[in-house]
């Protein structure tokens, strides 16, 4: 098995020159690292990252704990976070905590003593212990989507977070539903005590407002962000004496089950309700009707958590950030709009 001596000498060059080309631990003149990196990939030479991991203490590993990966969303952040952290040269450890406070706990733990250099975690809807293992521990840590704590208080943040905007885009959902006449709007929102939930509530009471509708609590029913929640909540409005006649429904996984109850019914969109999404997915656009909906962007959530993390490990005293990205608006036909308006009709919110 080729060494890194074998690799230097084959380059040229010196075992530290190869060492930092390898470990990216300081600039080298490019055509050298041309040269080393060629000898690598002649060589076949494989870094021994255990050996280096006892030397430099760090894996060139992030922990990341998000729950139900089988969700589009989460999977196009995992993409994001994958496609960063190999880029700056780490791999990924992947625990599903399952929005349960306890099993998050002890996913935590587990990535924590497989020595990942740092985590990207999106936390439950009671993360005190989460918080208080990774504080206790001094462990570099990213939040992703749900945010913890005060975001527009950065010295009352616990770690790093990025998420995208919640409540004006839920606001312009509803804005958009008030506009064409709807007067009962109904919100399936998600799990209580999430962050991603509380604004989207507040952006649904915000457009009820600035369109002058009054706020009814049996409008508002939790779906706690599955689909078998979603079509409890949307067969719970639906039952209502006098129903919604629009829904927004506050996740892609709530949405599929909104369309269970409305199909169980014999119920058309926008027929018979009217209907705008928080989430984009993939096949959005084959649905009949297509899809009215806010996109998150979600690659780019991953991404910045991955550069956030990265920043923490250069600068661990630096004081934490929270970023916030814009999401796109899709209209689409599902809110009742007739296909000739709406082709092509997509636009970032601010």
């Amino acid at each position: 098995m080729p060494t890194m001596a074998d690799v230097a000498r084959s380059a040229g060059v010196s075992v530290a020159t190869v060492s930092h080309v390898l470990n990216d631990t300081r600039p080298v003149l490019p055509r050298t690292r041309r040269a080393v990196l060629d000898a690598v990939e002649e060589l076949g030479y494989t870094p021994n990252t255990l050996a280096r991991s006892l030397v430099t203490s760090r894996t060139r590993s992030i922990g990341l704990a998000v729950s139900a990966i089988s969700n589009p969303y989460f999977t196009e952040i995992l993409q994001g976070v994958e496609a960063s952290a190999l880029e700056h040269g780490y791999g990924l450890l992947i625990a599903d905590p399952h929005d349960d406070p306890a099993h998050e706990r002890k996913v935590v733990q587990l990535l924590h003593e497989r020595r990942v250099d740092g985590m990207i975690v999106a936390p439950s809807a009671e993360p005190r212990d989460l918080v208080g293992y990774l504080a206790r521990h001094r462990v570099p840590a990213v939040f992703l989507d749900r945010v913890v704590g005060a975001p527009q208080d950065t010295d009352a943040l616990p770690f790093d977070q990025v998420c995208a905007e919640s409540a004006g885009p839920t606001a312009l959902l509803v804005g958009h539903l008030a506009g064409l006449g709807h007067r009962r709007i109904g919100l399936v929102a998600g799990r209580p005590g999430l962050s991603t939930t509380s604004e989207r509530i507040t952006g649904y009471r915000h457009g009820l407002a600035a369109a002058g509708l009054p706020f009814d609590e049996r409008l508002l029913v939790h779906g706690d962000s599955e689909a078998a929640g979603g079509e409890r909540a949307a067969a719970e409005l639906l039952s209502l004496a006098v129903p919604p006649t629009a829904l927004v429904t506050a996740n892609n996984a709530m949405t599929i089950g909104a369309l269970r109850a409305l199909r169980a019914r014999d119920l058309s969109v926008p027929g018979d309700l009217a209907l705008c999404c928080f989430d984009d997915f993939a096949w959005a656009d084959l649905f009949a009707p297509r899809l009215t909906a806010v996109a998150q962007p979600s690659r780019d959530i991953g991404a910045q958590a991955v550069q956030l993390l990265l920043e923490r490990l250069a600068a661990p005293d630096r004081p934490a950030r929270a970023v916030r990205l814009p999401c796109t608006y899709v209209h689409r036909t599902s809110c009742g709009c007739p296909e000739q308006t709406v082709k092509a009709h997509e636009r970032t919110l601010p």
